[in-house]
């Protein structure tokens, strides 16, 4: 897991940095804008975008910015400045100083959970970075839910395989009001005759020979014949069956071995 988190971190660095010009996106309601125009700072105003996606502003009024990108806004402000012959080729200028529209939301097992601005086109390593990274209880599945006109979706991202292809067009990109969580790390259990029983992360493709190392190996009594893995079957019914130790472990598999008796 440690190599993971490395590989997903180095990921998310790499693809902050290649999305670091944001995008033109849409302003919409609640996002404070502040207007510029070169040459004229009377003209100068911080706003708030109304519910209805409008501003006021002097000289030409209320003006629909809801759903326009900064460059579209700027453009219109313009164009209704000299149409209405208040100056000759006005140049505006929008900053958004607070994001309010173009929120997501990054939880779980991450180092700073909350809601982030979005400041462009974004991808989930990008969101991850935002919230600090995945904490040492993260695991290798992402899931992303949205809102799609009206339905929930919830689509699963293995950040294991992306992080071991290193392809990073393959991250999904995220819009506003995605919900990111990050899901905590499989489990297996451990113990009987091994030095260190208790709760270990699960990584994929560990071995019951690899689960007794991580145990500790065995104590001076324990033995590696007859070990057996209490499994829960999908109908919630737990089994004990036997395993070899080649044999890979399973989310939640208890392995117990047993006390020699020679």
């Amino acid at each position: 897991m440690k190599k993971i988190l490395f590989l997903l971190a180095g990921l998310m660095i790499a693809g902050f940095g290649s999305s670091a010009v944001a995008d033109n996106i849409p302003l919409g309601p609640g996002d404070v804008i502040r207007v510029n125009v070169y040459g004229s700072q009377d003209l100068t105003l911080e706003t708030r975008v109304s519910e209805a996606g409008t501003i006021s502003y002097p000289l030409i009024g209320e003006v629909q910015v809801g759903g326009l990108s900064t460059s579209q806004a700027e453009a219109k402000i313009a164009g209704l400045l000299k149409k209405g012959g208040y100056l000759v080729n006005p140049q505006v200028n929008i900053l958004v100083t607070t994001p309010q529209s173009q929120m997501v939301s990054v939880l779980g097992q991450v180092y700073k959970p909350g809601r982030y601005p979005l400041d462009g086109r974004r991808n989930i390593a990008d969101a991850i970075a935002l919230a600090g990274g995945v904490n040492p209880d993260g695991g290798d599945v992402i899931t992303i839910v949205r809102n799609v006109n009206g339905q929930i979706t919830r689509t699963p991202v293995d950040i294991y395989a992306v992080t071991h292809n290193g392809d990073t067009t393959e991250l999904p990109t995220i819009s506003a009001n995605d919900v990111i969580y990050v899901e905590r790390s499989l489990r297996f259990y451990i113990y009987g005759e091994v030095q260190r029983p208790g709760m270990y992360k699960l990584e994929r493709g560990t071995t019951v020979l690899q689960a007794l190392s991580v145990g500790g190996g065995l104590t001076p009594r324990g033995t590696e014949r007859g070990l057996k893995v209490k499994r829960r079957e999908p109908d919630g019914a737990l089994q004990e069956i036997s395993v070899k130790k080649e044999d890979l472990l399973q989310a939640d598999d208890i392995v117990y071995v047993k006390e020699s008796w020679f």
